[in-house]
């Protein structure tokens, strides 16, 4: 062999190496890329679940995936009403920059135009851009038309509603056809999780992302037979039993398939309860108001994290985080580069999960619509306009401030604005930082 002939074949066989070297290492982060499952339940107050100290309602499922994971006690959703929320998760982002907010139509309507960009990035296909599988399972609120459904935003499958349970007509669709109408509700946590189960087992093989957004407890409340009658918290417990035995089901299913050390599964929730709806309708437990106020009770969670072989069962977590940092977080987790062509307000959770380190999170902006109604820097929470929920009342606007210390006073009764105006002083400083850099887009809830 010649020289020539040698330096040929070296270079060939060196590029052979580096392209098996690169295929290895592309197989072992696949083979080490967690799964993930977010539970996320749609109007569930911060006290509506027994290891949130509810008395009655009955979350034994819940209850174990506390006991083996960890408690989330200042865990907070983007919005406080349910379009904005999602898309808050989703994207990593407030719902401002994306136009999914607006300061008149609050939520997408089965009338509504818009939904959620196609040049959003969502979480789904930062996932399946690394060979994940993705479904979602539940209720959408991010566009009923076609061209802004699951599938047409990173989602291999969906299953479920296109907007709340209450809006007319109530389609059930499957992918982007729809299989039945009027949806019949009474079943529809079951078939739900029914088909989460399936795409779990469907995809054991390979790194799965379910995002399973459940259409209760919103009203109109509905519980199967199984269920209808049983809890001492009359249907609306009825309702929050059966969610908790679909957590029960999915995380069974993890453990009989060996998932469950592989597998990452949080549950929250899009907003607080819907005071107004009376006894159909939750609670906050000791948090102020609800549903649709940026009073704690509008966007503080009651959320579990779950992990067996990576979270230290039975850790309470008090640090401040937010839906918006599971887009990091899992990101990640999963060694996926976030995107660096837009402003994000997502931070990487895993310090906190797997006791590393503590949250990068020192902020979290409160808005309605478009408008900022308060700030919370750790403890402090400064409120530059108010409203209660749902009730008719005109906003209130404080200067200065109102202010309040979240981890002396929760339930935001004691003002204390004139005892530390160099604390309203820097949360006035993050408001100009922030507002400098928001970038809003449009809103795409208007009708156009």
């Amino acid at each position: 062999m010649t020289k020539f002939n040698r330096c040929i074949l070296r270079g060939v066989l060196s590029i052979v190496c580096l392209w098996l070297t690169t295929a290895c290492c592309h197989a072992q982060a696949a083979e080490e890329r967690p799964n993930f499952v977010i539970i996320f339940a749609d109007d569930l107050g911060y006290g509506d679940l027994a290891c949130f100290g509810h008395p009655t309602i009955h979350t034994p499922h819940l209850d174990r995936m506390a006991r083996e994971g960890m408690k989330f006690t200042q865990f907070y959703s983007a919005a406080s009403v349910c379009t904005p929320s999602r898309a808050a998760l989703l994207t990593g982002r407030l719902p401002a920059r994306s136009g999914m907010c607006s300061n008149r139509r609050r939520v997408l309507f089965p009338d509504s135009l818009g939904g959620l960009p196609a040049d959003e990035i969502t979480l789904a296909e930062a996932l399946k851009s690394v060979g994940y599988a993705t479904a979602c399972v539940g209720k959408w609120h991010l566009g009923h038309l076609p061209k802004y459904l699951p599938t047409r935003h990173g989602f291999d499958r969906y299953f479920g509603i296109p907007y709340s349970n209450d809006m007319r007509p109530t389609p059930l669709l499957r992918g982007e056809d729809e299989v039945e109408e009027p949806a019949d509700q009474t079943t529809l946590t079951r078939r739900y999780t029914d088909e989460a189960v399936k795409f779990i087992r469907e995809n054991q093989e390979q790194p799965f992302f379910l995002y399973f957004p459940h259409s209760f407890p919103h009203v109109p409340l509905f519980a199967s037979d199984d269920f209808l009658g049983k809890s001492r918290r009359g249907l609306y417990g009825d309702v929050v039993e059966e969610l908790d035995a679909s957590v029960g089901r999915i995380l069974s299913t993890l453990r009989d398939l060996d998932l469950d050390e592989k597998t990452l599964v949080i549950f929250t929730s899009d907003n607080g309860p819907w005071l107004t709806q009376d006894l159909e309708g939750g609670t906050a437990g000791l948090l102020r108001d609800g549903k649709g106020s940026t009073w704690e009770g509008g966007m503080r969670e009651p959320t579990l994290a779950w992990w067996p072989s990576r979270i230290e069962a039975g850790r309470v977590e008090r640090a401040l985080a937010s839906t918006m940092d599971l887009f990091a977080t899992f990101s990640s987790l999963a060694n996926v580069p976030l995107p660096n062509d837009r402003s994000l307000d997502s931070y990487d959770l895993s310090p906190l999960l797997f006791e590393s380190g503590e949250s990068a999170r020192e902020t979290l902006f409160y808005y309605r619509g478009y408008q900022l109604m308060a700030v919370r820097r750790g403890p402090w929470k400064a409120h530059f306009i108010t409203q209660t929920a749902y009730r008719g009342k005109a906003p209130v606007e404080h200067n200065p401030p109102l202010l309040f210390h979240l981890e002396h006073d929760p339930r935001e009764k004691f003002n204390v604005a004139e005892k530390h105006p160099e604390i309203l002083a820097l949360i006035q400083n993050d408001v100009r930082a922030h507002r400098a850099t928001l970038d809003a887009a449009p809103s795409q809830l208007e009708l156009r």
